[in-house]
């Protein structure tokens, strides 16, 4: 019998796993899909000659998270590929703004749009280089983060305080334009924002699209050399390593309750798998407290609660063999392995809005990934493995381009959208679709089948908007990993700090099932220690 049984084996069921076996913890990983990785993996799946990342690509919070930094993954063969630049958002006027690991190229390609716009971002970089440690301490630690917060807020304070935490609950659009006279800086932080379900006008967007644009600044945006899978490779490998196992083609269909905790799991096939001292669950909220549980051992006002739970955005997603390089207009986006396409910032708007109303849009905004510009293995020599994805309602009600497209997800649906898709980078790289050696067409309903925690189509395992965040992830008064119910713990991005690939919910729930597991006369012995600590320092 293991210690814990960890239910899936997606980026932060593997940390879990990794976390608990340090420990000396014997572990048990169940997964339903035939390989690990959750969505982290590549295949060969368009072309032969061609690598391409299934679900994730690029992983900034990956490089930047102090949880897999610590369990060494590049000893377990993980190398990490840089493009030359970070990302690029090109106009359709030629114009183009493009984020470099150089500040000062950053800088520069937005002087470009309004000058003094570069020094404009070099004072928000500023600012990020004086608070950026605390701040990921406090966003990759369990809630509440008291230490790193009480950090974080001295310097704060000492950066401008309450005008600074008001920058940063402001919706993107307002933050943009209190801060750049151009496009090009406002474009950076609003097409960052739109990496998750923030619309430009949604409060909060211009913290998250100064986050991830400050990481990419700082990190780059990485990708695994080889594929993403090779991420999972590592996790995997260092937990086996340590004596986890993984077993595949495991789908868990109950939680076993005995005594009022968690004792272990069933499998689909029927197959009890006990566990000693705890059970983690990498799957999202809805998942475990309305189908892996009985609604006998979950409580009324949590089931309650969870009719409230809003998803993320759906996302559809295309990947494509390419002949050749893309021929962007604007030759900066050659060299970025991430490219932002939406037309300005009225277009990314249109956008968001379309989709509050339920409309698939009808110029959607495309996050383009160039694969073998970031990792020069992923295809043959002049050749180009790229792929787009964009976000759909969860629910569609009309076509906003008038084209029939009903919702159902059928292959007319697919191709439909595929067509805008590949319509939309015709706009910005005339001539594209003549490259395309063969194409992938990934629709919500296909995400959810090859992971299930991607119901619908959401990556993000709910929304990232600020009333489903902290202590209201992933719904209030939750925020931590604990559970209702002794023995169970949520390790998923259902959890806080919520999606991504970095680790943080699985650590966060491997170290609250060994805090809760310490023999009694342990954590005594470490109050006293604690407090003759306090005491001494008094003296």
């Amino acid at each position: 019998m293991p210690d814990a049984v960890v239910i899936g084996a997606g980026p932060n069921g593997l940390v879990a796993a990794n976390v608990l076996a340090d420990a000396g913890w014997s572990v048990e990983v169940l997964e339903e899909q035939p390989e690990p990785g959750g969505a982290v993996r590549h295949d060969r799946g368009v072309d032969p000659d061609f690598v391409h990342d299934v679900f994730s690509s690029f992983y900034p919070l990956a490089a930047a998270s102090p949880v897999l930094s610590a369990l060494r993954l590049e000893d377990h063969g993980l190398r990490w590929s840089h493009a030359p630049s970070v990302l690029a958002h090109p106009l359709t006027d030629g114009r183009c703004a493009v984020l470099d690991r150089d500040v000062a190229v950053t800088a520069a390609s937005l002087d470009a749009f309004a000058p003094g716009d570069g020094a404009a971002w070099q004072q928000l970089h500023g600012l990020w280089q004086r608070v950026y440690p605390d701040l990921l301490d406090a966003l990759f630690t369990p809630f509440p983060p008291v230490r790193a917060a009480a950090r974080l807020a001295l310097r704060l304070r000492a950066a401008g305080g309450l005008r600074i935490a008001r920058s940063l609950v402001l919706p993107v659009r307002r933050l943009g334009e209190e801060e750049f006279h151009g496009q090009g800086g406002r474009l950076l932080l609003a097409g960052n924002a739109l990496h998750a379900d923030l619309a430009p006008e949604s409060a909060g967007s211009g913290g998250f699209g100064w986050l991830m644009a400050m990481l990419g600044q700082t990190y780059g945006f990485p990708v695994p050399l080889g594929g993403s899978g090779a991420l999972t490779q590592a996790l995997t490998h260092r937990l086996e390593t340590r004596g986890g196992q993984v077993r595949c083609g495991q789908r868990v269909e109950r939680i076993v309750v005995r005594g009022g905790r968690a004792v272990g799991v069933r499998t689909a096939g029927g197959d009890g798998v006990p566990a000693r001292r705890a059970v983690l669950a990498d799957v999202s909220a809805p998942a475990l407290y309305g189908e892996l549980l009985d609604a006998e051992h979950v409580p009324a006002q949590l089931l309650d609660d969870l009719h409230r739970f809003q998803w993320d955005f759906a996302t559809f997603k295309v990947d494509w063999a390419l002949d050749g390089p893309v021929a962007w207009e604007a030759e900066q986006a050659s060299r970025a392995g991430t490219v932002h396409l939406a037309d300005g910032m009225d277009e990314l708007t249109r956008f968001a809005a379309q989709i509050a109303m339920r409309q698939v849009p009808d110029r959607p905004f495309l996050l383009f990934g160039q694969m073998t510009t970031a990792d020069a293995s992923r295809s043959p020599l002049g050749t180009e493995s790229a792929w787009a994805y964009t976000h759909v309602p969860r629910e569609i009600a009309a076509d906003a381009a008038d084209e029939g497209m009903t919702g159902s997800w059928d292959t007319k649906d697919q191709e439909l959208m595929a067509d805008r898709v590949e319509r939309q980078v015709e706009r910005f790289a005339p001539g594209f679709r003549s490259l395309v050696r063969a194409r992938r067409i990934l629709a919500p309903p296909t995400l959810e089948a090859l992971d299930s925690n991607l119901s619908g189509g959401a990556i993000n395992g709910g929304t990232t908007a600020m009333h489903q965040q902290l202590v209201f992830r992933p719904v209030p008064g939750t925020g931590r990993p604990e559970t209702p119910l002794p023995g169970l713990f949520l390790a998923s991005a259902g959890a806080h700090p919520g999606g991504g690939v970095h680790g943080a919910p699985g650590a966060n729930a491997a170290r609250a099932a060994l805090h809760r597991n310490r023999p009694p006369g342990l954590a005594h012995a470490q109050r006293l220690l604690a407090r003759r600590d306090r005491t001494g320092a008094r003296h």
